[in-house]
């Protein structure tokens, strides 16, 4: 017979949030391998699969004839893009909503330039070239082709309420994502995410079986989350009093907080508030320990592998490789 004692450990736990997050711990790879292989590109999500992860992470833009591709940038970076002739832009290129996707396939996006801040990042980084912006469509239907399907994709939607004119308006981009999301029968493995969380509200009302992920970053001089912020769709985090109220008031399940920002006290607000946690973007062994001894739900990385390295240290379940 077990004693009531021993009945209280066990509940405390289970009730445990760091235990809660070894039974079902999110590996999220950004923009699939970015540490390793070219960002948002077929190469390094597939090396992502290869190693074994939980969940995609991509950006979502959209081209000027509609057709949603994965980059993070709006405009051409050119740190990472190439011309028809191999030669890296002198500077930002054009919007993406300016080009058609034919327009957008001339450019090379499989090497960082080598005398960028963004190549001093990524040391480790090997080259693809010959690498395009790929299309939603092409990632979904690569992933489809392998034993992936408890792999999940997080997508988020990257606009700017101040930059109109770089992209659609929120509601066509929420519609243009959730279309297709739907068309490839992903509604139960997707999340859209977003800054602006505009796209958030117009996706809760066109398609509320899709997660919304309400994505956060907290600074003295701005961040999105502050007092009278275009970021955040009207709702105040001084009317709502934290920023895990303020995401429950806009009817989220889902926080990403950038990392830094991520406090014991306010992963423990979020849970009580019912959200799931989740931090980005870590690289550092060590602080994705103290991350996954915090409680989070998942971390989201350049280096999925050495998420998987931390996690295996700490006996927690790792998502099964899904290797052609």
């Amino acid at each position: 017979m077990i004693r009531p004692l021993a009945l209280l450990l066990v509940a405390a736990l289970i009730a445990s949030p760091a235990l809660h997050a070894r039974e079902a711990f999110d590996l999220q790879a950004h923009r699939g391998a970015r540490g390793l292989l070219p960002e948002n590109t077929i190469a390094g999500f597939e090396l992502a699969l290869d190693i074994g992860v939980t969940t995609l992470e991509l950006d979502i833009a959209i081209t000027r004839d509609r057709v949603p591709v994965i980059s993070h940038d709006r405009t051409l970076n050119p740190d990472i893009t190439r011309d028809a002739s191999g030669r890296f832009l002198a500077g930002r290129g054009p919007a993406i909503v300016e080009l058609s996707l034919e327009q957008l396939q001339a450019y090379d996006v499989g090497r960082i330039r080598p005398d960028s801040l963004y190549a001093g990042q990524f040391p480790e980084q090997r080259p693809v070239d010959g690498a395009r912006i790929p299309t939603f469509d092409a990632l979904a239907e690569a992933v489809a082709r392998r034993p992936a399907a408890h792999v999940r994709f997080a997508i988020e939607t990257k606009l700017d309420p101040n930059r109109p004119a770089e992209t659609v308006g929120p509601d066509e981009f929420a519609r243009i994502v959730v279309a297709a999301i739907r068309r490839h029968g992903l509604a139960s493995r997707a999340s859209v995410l977003s800054f602006d969380w505009r796209t958030l509200q117009a996706v809760q009302r066109e398609a509320p079986e899709i997660e919304t992920v309400y994505l956060t970053v907290q600074r003295p001089d701005g961040g999105n989350v502050r007092p009278g912020s275009p970021w955040t769709a009207g709702f105040d985090p001084v009317r709502h009093g934290s920023v895990p109220r303020t995401i429950r008031a806009a009817g989220g399940r889902t926080w990403s907080s950038h990392h830094e920002d991520l406090t014991p006290d306010s992963v423990r607000e979020a849970r009580a508030l019912g959200l799931k946690v989740l931090a980005w973007t870590v690289n550092d062994p060590a602080r994705m320990g103290r991350l996954i001894d915090m409680g989070v739900d998942g971390i989201v990385t350049d280096r999925p592998d050495l998420l998987r390295a931390e996690m295996a240290k700490r006996g927690m379940a790792l998502p099964p490789p899904a290797r052609h």
